[in-house]
């Protein structure tokens, strides 16, 4: 497959990343059991009536998605790809609460309608009267690289020629407390967290909506190529290395053509041995990392992706993200690396536009 351009990115995370200065503003979350993304005002880009009735991540995902459209001069896509891990998890609460509290009878579809994971891209789709392709990957941690695959897809088969590619994930309150209670969470005495050198077990659990045009054309404003994806389910740790060597070598690189690597340390003391692992391979590039700005969650990695956008086309890494001190004079490769608790792992390769 050849390389397809992102023509825009807009994030709306636990970072103020709709503010053009958030570059230089990054600040390290480590001490909260949860983050909260920092949310626009919803009344200068959806109509109040209409927005009474979104869910959170519905909400987050319209005004990033209008974002990435605005910048990419693009009134309406050719398709519209939205990954997610949980959906419109407040609204499926909601229904099941409702059908407890009523004893299963008299129960209004609104909530239910409303639940589906479906939800982010019907309602992006009902917004700009798009026609056009139309579909939700829910895929965990790997939802966001399989829209990613399908849009460079449709591009490359010629069905499409921009296409609007989104990652969404919201926190429910109930979700939070069972997070907490199955140690998915770290408990209150094992923060602040240590990201790279974690002794126990556990996340910072965050949320967020990151959007992207993915163009088969290079515009003036185009941040980087789209280079190759892969994903794998399941990875023994003895075999992390050779994923990632088989993953640059399919794509004719080895790892001194890497000028930075993006890794997801969470803090979780079990599941950050493989990113420790694939860290032995790139000892002369940037090793970076990203989920103490944004805390983990299903799709965490439409951050790092933001974050690799802007990298490449600004030219420049935040220090806030830096594990070691290598500095190089040009960044033309990032290859981002993710999992959520050791499963799901995958491998994005980005190239300079």
């Amino acid at each position: 497959m050849s390389a397809v351009y992102i023509n825009s990115a807009a994030c709306i995370s636990v970072q103020d990343t709709l503010n053009e200065n958030f570059f230089q503003n990054l600040k390290s979350e480590n001490s909260s059991q949860v983050l909260k993304a920092i949310e626009p005002n919803y009344k200068e880009f959806i109509p109040p009536a209409a927005s009474r009735r979104m869910s959170k991540t519905v909400k987050m995902s319209s005004v990033a998605s209008q974002y990435a459209l605005k910048e990419a001069g693009i009134e309406n896509p050719d398709a519209i790809i939205v990954g997610t891990g949980m959906g419109c998890s407040q609204d499926s609460e909601k229904f099941l609460k409702n059908v407890l509290d009523n004893n299963e009878e008299f129960l209004t579809p609104t909530f239910f309608i409303q639940s589906t994971h479906n939800t982010v891209a019907g309602q992006i789709a009902l917004g700009l009267q798009c026609h056009a392709y139309n579909f939700t990957y829910v895929n965990t941690s790997s939802s966001l690289e399989f829209s990613f695959l399908d849009a460079k897809l449709q591009i490359n088969d010629g069905e499409a020629e921009n296409v609007l590619v989104g990652s969404t994930d919201e926190q429910t309150d109930r979700t939070m407390e069972l997070y907490r209670l199955n140690k998915t969470i770290k408990n209150e005495e094992n923060l602040p967290a240590d990201y790279q050198n974690s002794t126990t077990d556990g996340v910072i659990w965050g949320e967020g909506a990151s959007f992207f045009v993915l163009g088969k054309d290079k515009t003036g404003n185009s941040y980087t190529q789209l280079q190759d994806i892969q994903i794998n389910s399941q990875l023994d740790l003895e075999e992390t290395e050779q994923f990632v060597e088989d993953f640059l070598a399919k794509n004719n690189l080895s790892k001194n053509d890497i000028d930075a690597v993006i890794l997801g340390f969470s803090g979780d003391s079990k599941s950050d041995v493989y990113y420790k692992k694939a860290m032995d391979l790139f000892e002369n590039s940037a090793l970076l990392y990203y989920k103490h700005l944004s805390g983990e969650f299903n799709t965490a990695s439409g951050f790092s992706t933001f974050m690799a956008c802007h990298i490449l086309k600004n030219q420049e890494i935040p220090e806030v993200m830096m594990i070691n001190s290598v500095k190089k004079d040009g960044i033309k490769n990032i290859l981002l690396y993710n999992h959520l608790g050791g499963k799901d792992h995958s491998l994005v390769l980005l190239g300079r536009a």
